[in-house]
C-alpha cells in the first residue's frame, strides 16, 4: 500500500494551492504497466523528501478534470509545482537518480 495520498478532481487544486512546500503529482492509471513500475520509487521519493516536498498522485481516471487541466497525454507523467504553478516535469517511468535531479532543480 502506497503512502503516497491520492488527489481527485474535488480536492487537486485546493490541495496544490495550499502547499507550503513544492509539489510533485504523479498523474498515473491502474492499467498502466510502467505507471506500476514507478510507483516504489515515488513512495521512496516521498519518504526521502519528507517536509521539503510533497508527494501525490492522481489516477487519470478518477480524476479526468486534473489529467485534464493539465494536458497529460501519457502516463505516467510527474508535475512539480511551487507556488501553485508548474515548474517541470517528465514522463515515463525514469530511474531514482534522473528523478532526483528533476528534484533538485525544483528545489533549488
Amino acid at each position: 500500500m502506497s503512502k503516497v495520498t491520492e488527489l481527485t478532481d474535488d480536492n487537486f487544486q485546493k490541495t496544490i494551492a495550499a502547499a507550503s512546500m513544492p509539489v510533485l503529482v504523479d498523474f498515473s492509471a491502474t492499467w498502466c504497466g510502467p505507471c506500476k513500475a514507478l510507483a516504489p520509487t515515488i513512495d521512496k521519493i516521498a519518504a526521502e523528501y519528507a517536509g521539503k516536498l510533497a508527494v501525490y498522485k492522481v489516477d487519470i481516471d478518477n480524476a479526468q478534470e486534473a489529467a485534464s487541466d493539465f494536458n497529460i497525454s501519457s502516463v505516467p507523467t510527474c508535475v512539480f509545482f511551487k507556488s501553485s504553478k508548474e515548474v517541470d516535469r517528465f514522463s515515463g517511468a525514469l530511474d531514482l537518480r534522473s528523478i532526483k535531479s528533476h528534484i533538485e532543480k525544483v528545489l533549488a
